[in-house]
């Protein structure tokens, strides 16, 4: 199977993964892994999964083809949705909430250390 294939499936796959998560919800949980789940997963999780489809559009793209350009694609994007929502303009939600930047942040730090450190060490093909 080519490389390119082998990344597309891996990325779809933990799209779907984090698909499942947000079905499934964490209505069985604690209280307060609940209330982390309503106020800040999906503020890590999204841009998480948004740099991963990023990364399948690196390998031919020069603007896209390291890590850190992913990274602050990411982050701008993230940024510019959140402070559209002081304004009263909604993109990826209705709340502004200004830890919502620190759990981009960490989001994206995130994408990039299982990209650059675990991905890169587990599977032959990522590069």
């Amino acid at each position: 199977m080519k490389i390119k294939i082998k990344k597309v499936i891996l990325v779809v796959f933990m799209q779907l993964v984090i698909a499942l998560i947000f079905v499934i919800g964490a209505g069985w949980a604690s209280l307060p892994v609940y209330l982390f789940f309503q106020s800040y997963f999906a503020d890590i999780i999204i841009p998480f999964a948004f740099y991963f489809l990023l990364t399948m559009q690196g390998d031919g793209n020069k603007f896209l083809n390291a890590w850190w350009k992913r990274a602050l694609v990411i982050l701008a994007l993230t940024f510019a949705s959140e402070t559209l929502q002081y304004f009263g303009v909604y993109a990826l939600a209705r709340v502004f909430d200004p830890m919502d930047y620190l759990m981009y942040v960490i989001g994206v730090l995130l994408a990039a250390y299982v990209d650059r450190k675990i991905f890169t060490h587990a599977f032959s093909f990522w590069d």
